[in-house]
């Protein structure tokens, strides 16, 4: 019964909706990843799994450095259970609104597209999970996030986690310029 009921939950979730650049744009702001993300950032997140429940919250802290043809974010997070974890990615502009990027864990390249105020960044990663014996072991998920310019310094972040092409939660992150 227990996997039955499981199986259900895991077909209506992949049967939700989810953001698409033909969804129509709800503002007349213009996202510039690279204006954006250029200086120093606070971010607050939290990670719900499939049911809803909030499985870890986070702060970042970001430094991002456009150089004209590179854009590099140093982010140090800091979980609600005191551990830390940087990621530091290096983006490319491929495009007048193309991007790819790679960061440490990330196989192969990130690809992302913006439209108007928004952004959509998707990715493969092996991604540090804590585990109860306080060593940390690797979970291979793919992100596909979604982010929208909602003030020139405010930028709302939504990312569908999905493992072994099973949607397992979403991550939430509100985006501050300082």
């Amino acid at each position: 019964m227990r996997l039955i009921i499981i199986a259900t939950l895991a077909f209506l979730a992949a049967c939700t909706g989810k953001p698409s650049f033909d969804d129509p744009s709800l503002s007349d702001r213009k996202l510039n990843l690279e204006e954006f993300f250029d200086g120093n950032l606070v971010a607050y997140g939290q990670f719900q799994d499939i049911l809803g429940t909030v499985r870890r919250s986070f702060v970042v802290t970001i430094t991002g450095d456009w150089d004209g043809d590179r854009l590099r974010l140093v982010e140090d997070f800091a979980y609600e259970d005191g551990s830390t974890e940087q990621r530091v990615w290096t983006l490319t502009k491929t495009g007048p609104d193309s991007w790819t990027g790679t960061a440490p864990g990330v196989i192969g390249a990130a690809v992302g597209q913006e439209q108007d105020n928004r952004f959509n960044w998707k990715y493969e990663i092996d991604l540090p999970i804590p585990s109860a014996d306080g060593t940390t072991d690797t979970m291979r998920v793919t992100f596909d996030d979604w982010m929208w310019l909602l003030a020139e310094d405010r930028l709302l972040n939504l990312a569908y986690v999905r493992r072994y092409g099973f949607d397992i939660g979403t991550v939430t992150i509100s985006f501050e310029k300082m």
